[in-house]
């Protein structure tokens, strides 16, 4: 495996891991934008390896679309994808970030988030 995909595949396992902490300290935010992060990297580490590409995007709704993803991720992709903004500015969110997410929230992106990298797994065959 190309150092550029194995980088980006291990930076995006750190990241949920990441958000996985972030959700038990009750930092949703947090939690929620390393799930944005860790897709974004695991999608573009597969991308990188399958089609050969590094797409400079951070839209996980493009990037699904190019990594052709299974139709069922979709709406998580979707979900997901404008967290990028919202749990960083507030500005694009209408209100301060971190007044924004609950616990539920929280794990509903995040489940979504491992059921994405569980399956982009099976798909880079570490």
């Amino acid at each position: 495996m190309r150092e550029e995909i194995k980088n980006n595949w291990e930076q995006a396992k750190a990241d949920l891991k990441t958000a996985e902490n972030s959700l038990e300290s009750g930092d949703y935010y947090a939690s929620v934008f390393w799930c944005q992060q860790s897709l974004e990297k695991a999608l573009k580490a597969y991308i990188l390896l399958y089609k050969k590409e590094s797409p400079f995007i951070h839209s996980l709704i493009k990037l699904g679309r190019i990594a052709e993803v299974p139709k069922k991720f979709e709406i998580s992709l979707k979900n997901i994808s404008p967290e990028y903004y919202a749990t960083r500015y507030a500005d694009a969110s209408g209100d301060v970030p971190y007044k924004l997410y609950t616990k539920k929230d929280n794990l509903e992106i995040l489940n979504g988030t491992k059921e994405i990298i569980k399956w982009i797994n099976t798909q880079i065959k570490e």
